[in-house]
């Protein structure tokens, strides 16, 4: 555990560093303040623990030059060595795992700038512990397996801090934007289309990076200590990264309030409101003309005054810049520090406020509380990190070590969510599982087969293990024959495709492997097609055509493909989709195919049509014009034919349900003194009610209980995401065909019966939003729906 200094300038503050952080001299440990054991910090105010951390942040403040503050609000916040405050890297990534980017979190061989040295490591820690990319985790729909992983993440987190190969512990995780068109390239990092679902993995998720328990019990270290922090990213409507002529540093997202309320700002407002995270990003858009971090109706009025967060904010890297040269909304440099700083963003992801807050400051573009604020917001959440509490020994969280990194517990965690993600597409006359010792020969084939680094998705870390599907499938069925068939993913050549059918034709069964990767869809990098890439189709088809007997097909994508023609076709028996499934990916899919594991994933997104294409993705609108032809967006608002509806999902076992019990099958709004009250919406219409005038108290007393009964009629063990859906009788202008109200994922034996409980709550999950944004309920009939089975409820308004 051992580091090398290479002093790369001025040797007597180096020697001051040294007195200051005696440690760094001879081996690596994490910078901290407060150091109790020197003289020159013992006597500070901000570092006496028993005083709230709010008189703390003042205290330390007040002794801050101006030049000192300017200092620290960017993302490389240099150290203040006359007060004992070491430097702080606030951008670490936390998407999947710890990802090996930007020096926030360091590897043996990297090299990071400690203000005025750097730093070369040795550490004992060379890899972390790489989950699936979320968009396969969301497909288990269980909240719980998500608290897990970001349990596990901010452990290892704090574990690699504690071991001195981290100088910050902020991690820019999670992405919750919904991911609204298929072609997004970024997509694969969230958690799909549907706004509850990104809402429950952006609570569970925090909890656990931050050391909150599942239910929102606070952490063990005290309600203002955080194990990590994490950060809710990218507030608001951001989900187009360049596509045609158009990027998302120049894009202005025209969203209508009715959008805003019930798509893109509900897995914020959860993030913030029942998550309690301690951080969040704005995006690099404008949104209807205004770009979001230099929005105070944004970030102020709704996040901090409406939501009460209580955190950081931070701009998108080099949005504070691009105010001024890209989007023109700021004349000068000056009048984009001002907006941004003046509308509560609190830290600036790039050096732009470096340079020119002094300038903006004597040009009174903006006043010293502006700057005083965003010091408070960033020094709280250092503080509640426990980095101005002394060694972090001290703490409960100071006593997680290197040997939970990579630990077997969170291996094993990372197995059992590549597994619980992958979804059945297809799977005629049952065609899998296969049995190993019926197999006999294998044939894998595919340009996806033999990888290992495709199945970390982006924002990757350097994983614990490597294991391609290849060799996943040759851990089952040792007589195997491999070609890739094609050149790379994007199969412009198709010069090993007669391998590829020689060995299809002698083998018993066949695997194709297929799909995209990084280069075709990823940060700054949208899809304009959703068909497979270059000539893999015609791979699939000739390879189907010539085997034995139907072969599997395996998909490795984050967003959505047409494979309409592998559906249709015969010769293609079974289909599964895996995400980008980590570092386990490659024996969880030979665990589902050889049938170790009983398949219960179920897509998070709709897969569209090819012809889908036609509509621009700079169209923000969600919902349907029936007089244009434009077909809405998401399984709530499209009007059109799909490849895999959302929630679409098979499995080895077939499961029915039932509804056992309902506490309520009608709900009468107008026998509230509340309700007659309330103004109706502004459609004028009697017995429409906006659900905020109604009032809180009177919307708890509408909830109910629904119960399911779900049951395994299969041969095998599995694990069953249960998806509650809710509509509306009449299809009003404006509302979803049908939406999610509750989900639960259940483990049932060979037969088994369980019940499913649900809180319904009127108030949000049997309403709509208005044109102005508001929710408003009215009477009529409404319907819960679970697989088949529905059950009426009259709202008496």
């Amino acid at each position: 555990m051992g580091s090398e200094m290479r002093v790369i300038v001025h040797l007597p503050l180096l020697f001051l560093c040294f007195l200051l952080f005696p440690g760094w001299a001879s081996s690596a440990q994490p910078p901290f303040a407060c150091d109790a054991s020197h003289p020159l910090t013992n006597s500070f105010g901000f570092c006496k623990t028993s005083v709230p951390i709010s008189h703390r942040v003042e205290d330390l403040i007040s002794r801050l030059t101006i030049d000192e503050k300017i200092s620290q609000l960017v993302v490389k916040a240099p150290a203040i060595t006359r007060l004992g405050i070491p430097n702080y890297n606030w951008w670490s990534e936390g998407l999947h795992g710890i990802g090996n980017v930007n020096g926030g979190v360091q590897f043996p061989g990297d090299e990071t700038e400690y203000g005025i040295y750097a730093v070369q490591l040795n550490g004992t820690i060379r890899s972390v512990t790489s989950f699936p990319q979320v968009i396969l985790t969301a497909a288990s729909f269980n909240p719980l397996l998500w608290y897990r992983i970001g349990e596990a993440i901010g452990t290892e987190a704090r574990g690699i801090y504690n071991t001195g190969q981290s100088t910050g512990l902020t991690f820019w995780a999670p992405n919750i934007n919904i991911f609204r068109d298929p072609r997004w390239g970024r997509g694969q990092e969230t958690p799909g289309e549907d706004p509850l679902v990104a809402s429950k993995y952006a609570v569970v998720f925090v909890r656990g990076v931050q050391g909150d328990t599942y239910y929102g019990g606070k952490s063990p270290e005290g309600p203002d200590h955080l194990r990590a922090s994490a950060c809710c990213k990218h507030f608001t409507a951001y989900d187009l990264d360049s596509w045609k002529n158009v990027t998302r540093f120049t894009f202005d997202a025209k969203v209508s309030l009715q959008d805003l309320a019930d798509t893109f700002q509900p897995p914020f407002k959860s993030c913030v409101e029942e998550g309690h995270a301690s951080g969040i990003m704005c995006s690099y858009n404008m949104v209807n003309g205004v770009p979001t971090c230099a929005d105070y109706n944004l970030l102020s009025r709704t996040a901090r005054q409406k939501w009460h967060f209580n955190g950081y904010i931070v701009s998108d890297c080099d949005a504070v810049a691009l105010m001024y040269t890209s989007h023109h909304y700021s004349k000068t440099p000056e009048d984009a520090v001002g907006s941004s700083l003046g509308a509560g963003m609190d830290i600036d992801c790039a050096t732009f406020l470096l340079k020119h807050t002094k300038s903006a400051l004597q040009q009174k573009k903006l006043s010293e509380s502006d700057i005083d604020r965003a010091l408070r917001n960033l020094f709280s959440v250092r503080m509640r990190l426990g980095l101005f509490n002394g060694h972090p020994k001290n703490l409960l969280f100071g006593k997680i070590r290197s040997g939970q990194v990579c630990s077997k517990k969170h291996q094993d965690l990372a197995l059992e969510a590549a597994r619980d993600g992958i979804v059945l597409l297809k799977n005629s006359a049952k065609l899998l599982p296969l049995s190993p010792s019926k197999t006999g020969t294998l044939a894998v084939i595919g340009p996806n087969a033999n990888v290992t680094e495709t199945l970390l998705g982006n924002y990757q870390g350097l994983p614990c293990k490597r294991i391609s599907p290849l060799q996943g499938l040759q851990n089952y069925v040792k007589n195997t024959q491999y070609s890739s068939g094609c050149d790379k993913v994007a199969c412009k050549s198709l010069d090993s495709i007669d391998k590829a059918v020689e060995i299809a034709t002698a083998a018993d069964y066949v695997v194709l492997i297929m799909g995209l990767d990084q280069t075709e869809e990823a940060e700054g990098h949208d899809r304009l097609d959703l068909v497979l890439p270059g000539q893999q189709r015609t791979l699939i088809t000739r390879v189907a055509k010539s085997a034995k007997k139907p072969v599997i097909l395996v998909l490795l994508s984050g967003g959505p493909v047409d494979i309409a023609f592998a559906k249709r076709d015969p010769k293609i028996g079974s289909i599964l989709w895996a995400g980008y499934p980590g570092e386990a990916g490659g024996l969880a899919l030979a665990d589902v195919i050889f049938g170790s594991h009983n398949p219960g994933g179920r897509l998070p997104v709709t897969w569209y049509p090819q012809k889908y294409t036609r509509i621009p993705m700079t169209d923000m609108r969600m919902r349907s014009d029936p007089a244009s032809g434009y077909p809405g967006r998401t399984y709530r608002f499209y009007h059109g034919q799909t490849v895999f509806k959302f929630g679409y999902g098979l499995s080895y076992s077939t499961y029915s349900y039932e509804f056992a019990s309902v506490a309520q099958n009608s709900l009468f709004l107008n026998k509230s003194d509340l309700a007659k009250t309330s103004k109706p919406s502004s459609t004028g219409s009697s017995g429409l009610y906006q659900t905020e005038l109604m009032g809180v108290e009177f919307c708890e007393s509408l909830k109910f209980s629904a119960v399911v009964a779900v049951q395994n009629h299969g041969d095998m063990a599995g694990r069953h995401p249960v998806l509650l859906f809710a509509r509306g009788s009449d299809l009003k202008p404006g509302a979803a065909s049908k939406q999610l109200v509750g989900f639960e994922s259940v483990h049932l034996n060979a037969g088994e019966r369980a019940e499913v409980e649900f809180k319904v709550k009127p108030c949000d999950h049997l309403s709509r939003t208005d044109e102005y944004g508001a929710k408003v309920m009215e009477g009529g009939s409404h319907f819960l729906l679970v697989g088949d089975a529905e059950y009426k409820i009259d709202i008496i308004g």
